[in-house]
């Protein structure tokens, strides 16, 4: 069989500009740069073009300065959510144990073993897949990645001795799922973006158990919306943490912070 003649850059962008995607140019150049063959990028092109997220084209994310290995079923981490890896490490720079529940690809885990150094990292999530891919993003930073949900996936010795307790919880409204981008409404777990009828059940869960795992001075964050923001920060502080609200206009990002005193 002969094999595929190459697509020129011109017509990997003109393929991507006409399935809609407001960065065409940008992600005809990550799509040349990754796909091995002709046949293959043509591939990768047609799979963008249907609607794939481009990291699960990739197979990575861009992501606090690391490629995080996504799979496909696996929430997408958010460049947005920089913005809390930034405040985590601000908050506490001298952290030597870090947690990340509702891990997804363990990207926030990662992030923060990259800029800490020699730090114990663990993280946890419902979904066996999303495990599965932190595993494989956190293995070279020592970190370990348990299934369960929330705190009860972590092995007992870590009460009392975090650091760094992140949480990027699902937050959207059940009934507004429906309205999300098809690119997360239908290449992403339900699990990941579902939170509950004011979009805050996982959030108020992980604001309650906090206390017991956190060590003294460590700090528990969570991203939010702005208009859940205020509830959010009250649950935070009915859990016994002293509370702000860290907010990036520029990302649209907004990062609820409790401190155990």
């Amino acid at each position: 069989m002969p094999s595929l003649p190459p697509l020129s850059p011109s017509a990997v962008v003109s393929t991507l500009r006409a399935a809609g995607c407001v960065f065409a140019e940008d992600e005809a150049e990550l799509l040349l740069a990754a796909a091995r063959t002709p046949g293959e990028l043509s591939a990768m092109v047609d799979r963008r073009a249907a609607g794939l997220p481009l990291e699960l084209v990739l197979g990575w994310a861009e992501f606090h300065g690391l490629r995080i290995a996504v799979d496909e079923g696996v929430f997408v981490p958010r460049r947005r959510t920089e913005f809390l890896i930034d405040q985590a490490l601000a908050q506490s720079p001298d952290t030597r144990v870090v947690v990340d529940l509702c891990c997804g690809s363990g990207a926030l885990g990662a992030a923060l073993a990259a800029a800490l150094g020699a730090v114990e990292v663990h993280a946890s999530d419902i979904d066996p897949a999303a495990v599965r891919c932190a595993r494989r993003n956190l293995t070279p930073y020592g970190g370990r990645a348990h299934v369960g949900d929330l705190f009860d996936a972590l092995p007992t010795g870590l009460r009392g001795r975090v650091g760094i307790l992140t949480a990027n919880v699902p937050y959207v409204p059940s009934a507004e799922v429906a309205l999300l981008p098809a690119e997360a409404r239908d290449h992403e777990p339900q699990t990941a973006l579902d939170g509950g009828a004011d979009g805050l059940d996982v959030l108020r869960r992980v604001a309650a158990g906090a206390p017991q795992w956190l060590a003294p001075g460590g700090c528990l964050l969570t991203e939010t919306s702005e208009r859940q923001a205020p509830a959010a920060v009250e649950a935070f502080t009915r859990a016994g943490l002293t509370t702000r609200l860290a907010v990036a206009d520029e990302a649209y990002a907004h990062v609820v912070i409790g401190v155990l005193d």
